[in-house]
């Protein structure tokens, strides 16, 4: 027995020996891992006088360690070296390098001995940075993206090239090409409704509605729009791409001319952008915000229905937004953007062609580098030349053209096109004698009431007749 209880007590005093031996060279490892050389070279290039090739040859040193450390305090001063690399090439125009960073041979090393979800998180943080420093340069980030979309497929790391993808088709509409955006965009909605990616499907969703939108097919943007809200309802949403819907279904709601609601959507995405700081993105809403006042003010002043019916009453103070411009947001955002949209609204105000043409010369880049903008700007720029025209000729049942072209301070051409579209339309009832250079308007006929109401008649009688010779029928089969 006793010779069994001291191997008892052997066992048992063997047993909880191994872990402590086997725990202290891991902890010791950690702790002894010494990257004060990879730190003091990063922090040198916080120095002023040193140059931006300096600095590159610096973080591309870091990057390729020759000690091969990639311990928790190596990762993270490697993933900032990552980091201060891409805003020293975007800084120094050497966009070729950039375009080249992720997949080269500068980083390789490191995303080889980081997990797949850090390697996720540093490509899109830098994608995002470049996006940021370099917003014009649009060539540069497709081709990123597309290098990145194919180190991914080799990789076979789908989750990263999906949204890599979703990036590449936001800068595809950018550059103003829809078809290619669109065809990447529906595949890859194919992929993102199996795995049910909730965040991803409203970002995607989002993007295929501004192309559509860009293409014309309001009714294809809007179900893309319904779509991208459903998935968000499910899911907790950032102000930053919750303003980004907000602004979409103000901009779908101004299309339909229903200004009011359209307006309070863009209110919506602009507090959440002013309280986010977003100087860039919240001022094309303050921009849209004043347009709406604008088109929903002449609107009114001039009669204008939402089907294009046109009048010729006026009242200047409908479209007076002195308010929004001489207020904390306008005094806070003023600038060229702000100048323009107050001088669109004067010559609305004054219903001046020649003024109005004269603010898109002065103003070109703020006024048609925005789709929205440009669109609504072309429709009120016909909208003050018809109600202009209407105003000259209502006098007259006879009028030179020469005579409306002077008045109206135009080019004869665009005068006679202009009239010959509207009395196409049925704005006015006339001809154009362009023998005598003549505009004959005539006042509108009293339709026959009667003719229209004889032929509904006739209409309804027509299917009481018909349904009452169908239950003929169906009665005689019933007797035989």
């Amino acid at each position: 027995m006793a010779t069994e209880g001291e191997s008892m007590d052997v066992d048992s005093g063997d047993t909880p020996m191994p872990p402590p031996k086997t725990s202290e060279p891991v902890q010791n490892e950690d702790e002894e891992e010494d990257c004060s050389d990879l730190s003091d070279l990063l922090e040198s290039i916080n120095d002023a006088s040193t140059t931006p090739s300096a600095k590159i040859s610096v973080l591309t040193s870091v990057l390729q360690d020759p000690a091969e450390r990639y311990g928790p305090k190596a990762s993270a001063i490697k993933e900032r070296a990552v980091y201060a690399l891409a805003r020293a090439y975007c800084n120094d125009n050497r966009h070729d390098e950039v375009v080249t960073l992720l997949t080269g041979d500068a980083c390789a090393p490191f995303f080889a001995n980081i997990t797949k979800a850090k390697c996720a998180k540093v490509v899109r943080a830098v994608l995002d940075a470049v996006c940021a420093l370099a917003p014009d340069k649009l060539d540069m980030q497709a081709q990123i993206c597309r290098n990145i979309i194919a180190w991914c497929q080799a990789e076979k790391r789908s989750f990263l090239r999906q949204r890599v993808e979703a990036k590449l088709a936001s800068v595809l509409f950018q550059q103003d090409k829809y078809g290619e955006a669109l065809a990447l965009v529906d595949n890859l909605l194919l992929e993102l409704k199996k795995l049910d990616d909730k965040q991803l499907l409203v970002e995607t969703h989002l993007v295929e509605a501004k192309i559509h939108h860009g293409l014309r097919g309001m009714a294809k943007s809007k179900a893309a729009l319904t779509a991208s809200r459903t998935n968000a309802n499910a899911i907790y949403v950032a102000p930053a791409l919750q303003s980004q819907i907000d602004l979409m279904s103000g901009v779908l709601h101004c299309e339909e001319g229903d200004y009011d609601t359209a307006h309070s959507y863009f209110l919506e995405a602009f507090e959440q952008l002013d309280q986010l700081d977003d100087r860039e993105k919240a001022v094309p809403c303050l921009k849209y915000m004043m347009l709406c006042r604008i088109l929903d003010g002449l609107s009114k002043a001039l009669g204008i229905s939402a089907s294009g019916a046109m009048g010729i009453r006026s009242d200047r103070a409908e479209v007076d937004i002195s308010g929004m411009v001489s207020g904390k947001r306008g005094v806070k955002y003023a600038g060229r953007d702000m100048e323009a949209m107050s001088a669109i609204a004067a010559a609305a105000s004054e219903r001046s062609l020649k003024d109005y043409e004269a603010v898109l010369a002065k103003y070109p880049n703020e006024l048609q580098d925005d789709l929205l903008i440009r669109h609504h700007l072309k429709t009120l720029q016909e909208q003050l030349l018809e109600s202009n025209l209407i105003r000259i000729i209502e006098p007259y049942s006879c009028v030179e053209i020469d005579h409306v072209a002077n008045l109206i301070e135009m080019p004869l051409p665009v005068v006679e096109k202009k009239l010959s579209q509207m009395i196409l339309d049925g704005k006015f009832h006339g001809i154009l004698d362009q023998g005598k250079g003549q505009l004959i308007v005539y006042e509108e006929a009293n339709t026959d009431k009667a003719m229209e109401k004889g032929l509904k008649v006739i209409e309804n009688m027509d299917k009481v007749v018909t349904s009452l010779f169908s239950r003929s029928q169906a009665l005689r089969s019933m007797m035989i």
